[in-house]
């Protein structure tokens, strides 16, 4: 078979059983000769030419084709061209070259989404710098801080009702809305280059995302503009945007999600429409939804007369939410952590299909699963899934540390490629695709059994009625779950359980919520739910599920 591009032949050392499927952890068969089909088969995406490999390059490709169409919409119905939102972008990234920004450099973008959220992230692309979102608001003032000197932002960009929330630091804060209050009669500024001068390595940093900090301190997600323009710019990535496409921003800017709203409309030429506190009021004129699946919850299907694709991403998927959309729309499941940029999996949905997967690696990417020993698993055993191709981020800002644990030189496409590690566990199944089947961190030992949250999760989201469930171990005997909404009978919900899976993945009690308390990036907040259970507090009827 033809490999992939730069692909070496595997290691003989390497032993895949690609004629058979077993869903067995027995050690594959040893044999003189290597099947190596499967291995490329299944776990390499299609070798696919980039139109673009700089975000700036490919936003100012559709500003000057289509200048008159409206780029950004937001919520309090301004709106701004492709043409006036990359002239306003150039005339403030001027100004933050005049103030000291330069290639590789880090620009702190603290405020909240709006119009000028957008004209902030390009003109620091523009600069060939790197933005740093956060949404003010949700972020706290420790967390800002901590950002801001963990990457010596060289400048912090936020607006005027933001200004007061930003905490103080050596570096300067412009407030965008002002500043380009002042130059709207500047001639100047109406003479600003169109075309950013500045060459942009394809492998330098676009944006740095911290994670959520669950273990810690947040630690920065080197971001390029390769990994962004492999994922926005290809099918099925792009999501059919394009001119006359209008794409919601539903999700908190801080989450990778959100780059694949902005950058992929702006990308791709389509309209973003940028929301207010109703999600439902922009999804429902929308015609792209991106959305975590308890995101995805909240919103009223029957409003959305316009849309055309729903991607999901994050956490995992309910079959019965998936259903539900997939009668409506092009529906794609998709897996992949911040470190693989966005999603480097996705699968279109079919009502018909046997199970719902997260599909095959996207263009130019690669997924492996492997043993601990890190060699290939058999066609049906579980393993971990690695990440390799264009989606593999450069790094943890600082902290080279932990990049070397969860990232590894390649040895499947060789040369300086690296694989990521995603802590996710999965299989292939027969005919290529994913089997999600929870990450190795929640996998926890209750009476001395291995269970996975994820599986008792999903058992209960079988239950017809219910839309979201989530598990966790409450001590070292017990689990307890939470679903929603309101009318699960919670008896009934064990005994469902029960009727699957083996009594030592049974919860112990079942929480009924008219919805589950959700994180501010819009993911089931099991932090807080297991305070609840841990406090044997009366847990409340009603949480507060949609994020700012």
């Amino acid at each position: 078979m033809q490999l992939p591009r730069g692909a070496p032949e595997l290691p003989k050392l390497l032993h895949i059983d690609s004629n058979q499927s077993s869903t067995s952890n027995a050690p594959p068969p040893q044999s003189d000769q290597l099947p190596t089909s499967l291995f490329y088969q299944f776990g390499f995406g299609p070798c696919v030419d980039l139109p673009h490999t700089s975000i700036v390059t490919a936003f100012e490709a559709r500003a000057m084709a289509h200048p008159d169409e409206i780029a950004v919409e937001n919520h309090d119905g301004r709106r701004i061209s492709y043409g006036e939102l990359n002239r306003q972008a150039s005339v403030l990234a001027l100004e933050l070259q005049r103030r000291g920004v330069g290639v590789r450099d880090n620009v702190a973008l603290f405020l909240t989404r709006s119009i000028e959220m957008v004209i902030g992230q390009l003109a620091a692309l523009k600069c060939g710098a790197a933005y740093i979102p956060q949404s003010v608001g949700i972020a706290t003032r420790p967390q800002m801080q901590h950002i801001l000197q963990a990457s010596s932002a060289k400048l912090t960009l936020t607006t005027s009702n933001c200004r007061d929330a930003i905490p103080a630091s050596d570096a300067v804060c412009l407030e965008i809305d002002r500043w380009l209050a002042t130059k709207a009669n500047d001639r100047s500024s109406q003479q600003a280059p169109l075309r950013s001068s500045v060459k942009i390595d394809p492998d330098s940093c676009c944006f740095l995302l911290f994670t959520s900090g669950t273990t810690g301190k947040p630690n920065g997600v080197m971001v390029t503009h390769r990994n962004i323009c492999n994922i926005l710019l290809t099918e099925p990535g792009k999501l059919g945007m394009a001119p006359g496409v209008k794409v919601a921003q539903l999700l908190n800017i801080a989450f990778d999600m959100a780059a694949w709203e902005t950058l992929g409309a702006l990308m791709n030429g389509a309209t973003l429409l940028i929301r207010g506190k109703d999600f439902n009021q922009t999804a429902g004129r929308a015609n792209v939804i991106i959305a975590t699946p308890s995101i995805l919850c909240t919103i009223d299907i029957d409003r959305c007369t316009e849309v055309k694709t729903v991607a999901v991403a994050g956490e995992p998927c309910a079959r019965s939410l998936a259903d539900q959309w997939a009668e409506r729309c092009d529906f794609y499941n998709c897996c992949g952590p911040t470190e693989t940029t966005i999603v480097n999996t996705m699968q279109l949905h079919s009502l018909h299909a046997k199970q719902l997967t997260i599909g095959k690696p996207t263009a130019n990417n690669t997924v492996y699963v492997l043993d601990a020993n890190r060699k290939p698993c058999r066609i049906g055993q579980t393993g971990e899934m690695w990440a390799g191709g264009s989606c593999v981020t450069a790094g943890y800002l600082g902290n080279p540390a932990l990049t070397a644990e969860r990232y590894a030189p390649d040895p499947y496409l060789g040369g300086h490629n690296m694989m990521f590690n995603t802590r996710d566990l999965g299989r292939w199944t027969d005919n290529g695709e994913l089997e999600h089947l929870g990450r190795t961190d929640d996998q926890v030992k209750v009476r001395g059994f291995r269970v996975e949250l994820d599986s008792v999760s999903a058992a209960l989201e079988s239950i017809p009625t219910c839309t979201r469930a989530a598990t966790l171990k409450l001590n070292d005997r017990a689990l307890v779950s939470f679903v929603a909404p309101l009318g699960i009978n919670a008896e009934e919900a064990i005994a469902h359980v029960a009727s699957q899976l083996p009594y030592y993945c049974v919860p112990e009690k079942v929480f009924v919520l008219a919805q589950l308390p959700l994180t501010s990036r819009g993911k089931i907040d099991k932090r807080q739910l297991l305070q609840w259970a841990t406090d044997n507090a009366t847990v409340p009827e009603d949480a507060d599920g949609v994020p700012a």
